[in-house]
């Protein structure tokens, strides 16, 4: 078993720019593979928003074993866990499909994505300290809306007091027993994370893992949310469909969604729309198709 490391790709979303309100472009303009082959695909790289796998990817080198010990010295859980026969959930069908659309990181052959095994349902934690009024609607309501539009079952496993770290282990039985590690959704702010600075609504991404040479899959997330800056988008007028747009654009990410360069979708980097576009939605029924590996 291995821990692929983080994907490619580098979101950012940044607060208060909706559509009537004008934005400066990045002053440079890194790439990363695109998930569909052809040219490099811009990403907006100057911005301090989000950092797509930073918190839960970064600092993992490529193929560490899982056999003897995760890179942190945590050993795999019971291969297996919740695996079911068949997925427990089935995409919807894109009745208008487009291409505008990434994805954190795709597979050796550069085209599928890499998504999370939909044979088992995909936990989450929230750690509700400094959550504003209506956080814990706001994250329930996005894991909703990705189950509807990926097929995908998410679990609420309630709250957890579990720390925020960059180097977050995939294995913790001491606090999640004999299985991956839910995906942590925290509330916290810039004096915990740095990297909740200036105009960074949150930080979110996944673990891909991989059994031998079969297809990598996710095996769980962290996203981080700026309490204090929802907290005072919510007291706007508008503030509360961009905070919740964020959330869902957060959570899209741990998915497996990228960056788009087009204003007309969820996943373009700069706030505005309040909803998932065509091209999200073609994404994320393709990252509700991903394998099944009993394996892990």
């Amino acid at each position: 078993m291995s821990d692929i490391g983080p994907g490619g790709g580098d979101p950012r979303f940044v607060w208060g720019a909706g559509p009537a309100a004008p934005f400066a472009p990045p002053a440079a303009q890194p790439t990363f593979l695109p998930p569909h082959g052809g040219p490099p695909a811009p990403r907006h790289g100057t911005v301090r928003v989000v950092v797509v796998s930073v918190l839960v990817g970064l600092l993992l080198a490529a193929f560490l074993s899982w056999r003897s010990g995760g890179p942190w010295g945590d050993p795999a859980p019971t291969a297996g866990r919740e695996e079911a026969e068949q997925p427990l959930g089935v995409p919807p069908t894109v009745e208008q499909p487009n291409g505008s659309y990434t994805f954190m990181a795709v597979q050796d052959d550069g085209l599928t994505p890499v998504a999370y095994d939909p044979c088992r349902p995909v936990h989450y934690v929230v750690r509700a300290e400094g959550e504003p009024a209506g956080g814990r609607q706001m994250i329930t309501e996005a894991f909703l809306r990705l189950s509807q539009t990926t097929g995908l079952v998410f679990v609420d496993d309630g709250e957890t007091t579990e720390t925020v770290l960059a180097e977050r282990a995939s294995f913790q039985p001491d606090l999640y027993g004999d299985r991956w590690a839910p995906v942590l959704v925290a509330w916290s702010d810039q004096g915990e994370v740095a990297d909740l600075s200036g105009d960074v609504a949150g930080l979110g991404g996944s673990v891909p893992m991989r059994f031998g040479d079969g297809p990598a899959v996710y095996v769980t997330g962290q996203v981080v949310l700026d309490a204090p800056a929802f907290t005072q988008a919510m007291a706007v007028p508008g503030g509360g469909p961009v905070a919740r747009a964020i959330v869902l654009h957060e959570l899209a990410h741990v998915v497996g969604l990228g960056h788009v360069d087009d204003p007309a979708e969820l996943m373009y980097p700069y706030a505005g729309r309040a909803d998932l576009g065509a091209g999200d939605l073609t994404g994320l029924a393709l990252l509700g198709a991903g394998a099944c590996v009993p394996q892990l």
